[in-house]
């Protein structure tokens, strides 16, 4: 059964639209826990425009669950991050312009650097994973610049009329099913909710589930426990 982390980004920007102290990541976190999630996961931007750079100590404060820090390679957010040291993180690319990470990371392109980059993490026993489209090309880099996991766009998947479900799902299980024979872990999110989350699941092979905004939104009705403890039932049920 896939794992679940939950992605507390768009607590933060609730907070963030007013300002002060309220709703809490730090909440948010501790919540999810007791909901059953696997992991947190949180995504420090360059823009800063949800999650604050105090929040990281906050949550680590707040659960015992492992952190997954999604981040993208500007060198202050680097630094930041081997200084925080999260049990994971995963290279995304970032454009101040979008309001939500809208696409896989370019692997290829940015060998050079991911290459420098990567094993300065696994130095400190932190995981490496890369958010990439279900490319073989783009998954052979990740495992060239060493990354230990990827973690599969899903958006695609996620946005696509439900008769294109079935070609957008091949494209995923052919795409995990390459990169664990190269001896990755292989992750998926990105626009997964409670109604596509099951075909995912039964993927074979799919270490972790990344879920942030459908459980949020999920949260504001039924409050943020209960919202994780519904998406771990189905991703249990699935199968």
């Amino acid at each position: 059964m896939p794992k679940l982390g939950v992605n507390i980004d768009h607590v933060a920007t609730l907070r963030q639209a007013r300002g002060g102290k309220v709703p809490s990541p730090k909440l948010a976190a501790s919540e999810a826990q007791k909901g059953g999630a696997d992991g947190i996961t949180l995504h420090l931007r360059e823009d800063r425009r949800h999650i604050q750079d105090f929040d990281l100590g906050e949550v680590r404060k707040s659960c015992s669950l492992p952190l997954n820090l999604e981040m993208a390679l500007h060198p202050e957010i680097i630094r930041i991050a081997l200084n925080f040291r999260p049990e994971k993180i995963c290279i995304v690319p970032e454009r101040r312009q979008e309001v939500t990470t809208e696409g896989g990371l370019d692997a290829v392109k940015n060998e050079k650097i991911l290459q420098r980059v990567i094993p300065q993490f696994k130095k400190k026993k932190i995981e490496v994973s890369l958010f990439i489209g279900p490319s073989l090309k783009q998954i052979e880099m990740a495992r060239k610049t060493g990354a230990d996991a990827i973690e599969i766009h899903t958006g695609h998947y996620a946005n696509v009329h439900k008769g294109k479900h079935p070609a957008e799902l091949l494209k995923i299980g052919k795409a995990a099913a390459f990169a664990r024979s190269l001896g990755l872990l292989v992750n998926a999110g990105h626009g997964l909710d409670y109604e596509n989350v099951s075909a995912i699941c039964c993927i074979p092979g799919i270490h972790e589930l990344n879920i942030g905004h459908s459980i949020v939104s999920r949260a504001v009705f039924v409050g943020m426990r209960e919202a994780v403890r519904e998406m771990k039932n189905l991703i249990r049920t699935s199968r």
